[in-house]
């Protein structure tokens, strides 16, 4: 194999991110009945936090926080609370996507495996000890604790670090959002492969090494290498 080590985002590149049945339930536990309209106008708010985010102008906890700002003024409770019970229900309903186990199956024990994730910690961790795949990963990053998210270079320079300073040649960068995962990977010097599940347009200037629709036409394009 080509690759010393290979880095992949989380949510929805290893692990279902269903964001709406996770509020559904969450909702549940103060007896509202969560519609998809309430959930169109949550992501009116939480998009453009992730966005801000990305872009180092508002932290984590901020992001975490803001995005339950109106929920918790109606419902009386703070704002923390709801972001907590939140990542507990996306905890619960989360599993890995088609072809996850199978491809990191293919290539344990050939390559280090890595997650560089702007992803909260306390889902992350959760996830890979329910899933069972916290085993096959040398290496665990997340924005959350490093202070900084993709696609800034420097979460890809800590990441490295972590790996012992790898030539980065021999490093890939797989995730689903090119404007995060691959643009940080490529700006870091990294290969790159998006996994573009839901045929996205290709944002301007950012340009994969390798492109595919399923981890498990990566599996195959990997064990070609």
């Amino acid at each position: 194999m080509k690759w010393d080590w290979i880095f992949f985002d989380a949510d929805e590149t290893l692990f279902t991110f269903d964001s709406f049945g996770g509020l559904q339930r969450m909702f549940l536990d103060y007896s509202v009945t969560f519609t998809a309209e309430d959930f169109q106008d949550y992501q009116a708010v939480n998009k453009p936090l992730w966005v801000d985010y990305q872009n180092g102008a508002i932290t984590a906890l901020q992001l975490q926080h803001q995005r339950f700002d109106v929920w918790a003024e109606r419902l009386k409770v703070s704002p923390g609370a709801l972001n907590e019970a939140f990542l507990n229900a996306m905890a619960d309903i989360c599993a890995p996507l088609p072809g996850a186990v199978s491809l990191l199956n293919a290539l344990k024990g050939k390559v280090k495996l890595g997650i560089i994730t702007n992803g909260f910690t306390a889902l992350q961790q959760i996830r890979l000890e329910r899933t069972g795949l916290r085993d096959h990963f040398d290496a665990l990053v997340i924005s959350e604790e490093v202070g900084v998210p993709k696609p800034d270079p420097r979460i890809f320079d800590y990441a490295l670090a972590l790996a012992g300073n790898p030539d980065r040649d021999r490093v890939l960068m797989v995730g689903d959002t090119a404007e995060s995962d691959i643009l940080g990977g490529m700006n870091s010097g990294l290969s790159t492969v998006w996994l573009n599940a839901h045929g996205r347009v290709k944002p301007e200037g950012i340009e994969p090494t390798w492109t595919v629709t399923s981890l498990n036409e990566l599996e195959q394009l990997l064990c070609k290498q």
